[in-house]
């Protein structure tokens, strides 16, 4: 046999085909990133573990220099690196803050900060991070109307509220903006523009890390929680992985521990929560793939779709679901519909005779036979009606890809959301199927034994 044509051959290509798929490209030697790394040595930050890369499927991340075990420390950044209300504090804009009444807020300071700095290019001492900061974001605020009117229900009712939320908080925002013309020769409107503020906003909302500050006057009292950590906010989300994450106030670093180990020259990840992919898009701007915490929302309008209007008790039925928390957060999953779903169905489809059992449902007891039955029947027809609703928006969303170039990168966020939702569909119509396949064979088996 020739070398190299053996199994054992074809099983380390294999192998190292599949790593190939997964391993990042070096993108250390980039400009930006050799002046990050002398502007974080300066500021008592070497890194050994980590190198910036570029990732199939994730983009900019880093990779691991070497293996790494679990417990193992991945970074430990000082906070002499991170960019907090204390470091604005103590800025050219700490006398301005001081002195705004009302107080405006550790977001809005941070915020600030953040357009100044950018504005002041070469001159700013946080060049070197700022330039390795995304230029625009995908965060629903940020996208076209006509592709927040693409998002399921829920997600579009939320990031109309965000939209409206950081308009407010610009509009909000202009007289202090105001009050900043004498640190600048332009006009403060052109600077602090809601782009800019935009911009600035995403920054902190995507990156930001937890950090708790003590309360200051010269700060309103919303949170005062947020630090940017450079270089750090580079580790992109993955929903399987475990790590520690928090500020040693011994060390004085924002320190991250991995749960589980990682190899050499793969992706280095952190998990940003147990977010499904509705509140990933929303907060961060991206979907997750096979997340197993995706899921889809089933509305109250859609829960009552098919249940039989003649029902004198519905209204009573809907009362006692909102009373009891039952009636949001009902939800399909990678494991069929969920409890909180099963529940509200199965007391929503109690007959007159059995409505007085209305507690047990809620116990998680089964009150009959007929209401397990038709609860599943009711859950089958709401997951068909989603599947049809989902390939429907699939096929519009690929039409406007067709249709308009220009919006093809936000039109394909929204695809792989509705894809990602028609998958968890077509998985619980598969498990409910099989429920109503055992429940019928229980039946079978029970009309036999009792026939006898």
């Amino acid at each position: 046999m020739r070398k190299g044509r053996g199994r054992t051959s074809r099983i380390r290509r294999r192998k190292l085909f599949r790593s190939s798929l997964s391993r990042g490209v070096n993108e250390s030697y980039k400009p930006e990133f050799i002046e990050l790394k002398k502007w974080l040595k300066d500021r008592k930050f070497e890194d050994t573990n980590l190198i910036p890369a570029c990732f199939p499927g994730t983009g900019r991340g880093l990779m691991s220099k070497t293996s790494l075990r679990e417990g193992q420390m991945i970074i430990s950044l000082p906070e002499s690196c991170l960019l907090t209300t204390d470091t604005v504090i103590r800025s050219y804009l700490g006398a301005y803050i001081a002195k705004w009444q009302p107080p405006p807020s550790p977001l809005l300071a941070l915020c600030t900060f953040l357009v100044s700095e950018k504005h002041a290019g070469d001159q700013s001492l946080w060049k070197p991070y700022l330039e390795i900061l995304p230029k625009a974001y995908t965060c629903p605020v940020c996208l076209e109307p006509e592709v927040v009117n693409l998002f399921p229900k829920p997600l579009k009712a939320k990031a109309e509220e965000q939209r409206a939320r950081v308009q407010g908080f610009f509009s909000s925002s202009r007289d202090f903006f105001s009050s900043l013309q004498p640190l600048f020769s332009e006009a403060v409107e052109s600077i602090f523009s809601y782009s800019a503020l935009l911009w600035a906003w995403c920054t902190v909302n995507t990156r930001a890390v937890y950090v708790k500050h003590r309360q200051e006057q010269c700060f309103s009292t919303e949170p005062n929680t947020c630090a940017l950590a450079p270089y750090l906010d580079l580790l992109n989300h993955s929903p399987r992985v475990q790590v520690k994450a928090a500020f040693n106030e011994e060390t004085r670093c924002y320190e991250i521990r991995t749960a589980s180990g990682c190899r050499k020259h793969e992706e280095v990840f952190i998990c940003y929560g147990p977010h499904d992919n509705q509140q990933l898009l929303l907060e961060y701007g991206f979907v997750s793939i096979q997340n197993p915490h995706a899921c889809v929302y089933v509305s109250e309008d859609v829960l009552v779709k098919y249940l039989p209007l003649t029902d004198k008790q519905m209204n009573k039925k809907i009362s006692i679901l909102k009373d009891h928390d039952f009636i949001e957060n009902l939800t399909f999953g990678w494991d069929g519909p969920s409890w909180r779903l099963r529940t509200a169905l199965k007391l929503l489809c109690l007959e007159a005779e059995e409505f007085t059992c209305w507690k047990k449902i809620l116990l998680g007891e089964i009150i009959s036979d007929t209401n397990e039955k038709r609860s599943l029947v009711i859950a089958q027809k709401i997951c068909q009606y989603f599947i049809e609703e989902t390939n429907a928006m699939l096929q519009k969303v690929s039409h406007m890809k067709d249709e308009n170039v220009a919006l093809i990168n936000q039109l394909a966020l929204v695809e792989t959301l509705w894809t990602e939702e028609l998958r968890i569909l077509q998985a619980s119509a598969e498990i409910l199927n099989s429920l109503q396949t055992a429940f019928r064979s229980k039946h079978v088996l029970h009309t036999v034994l009792y026939s006898f």
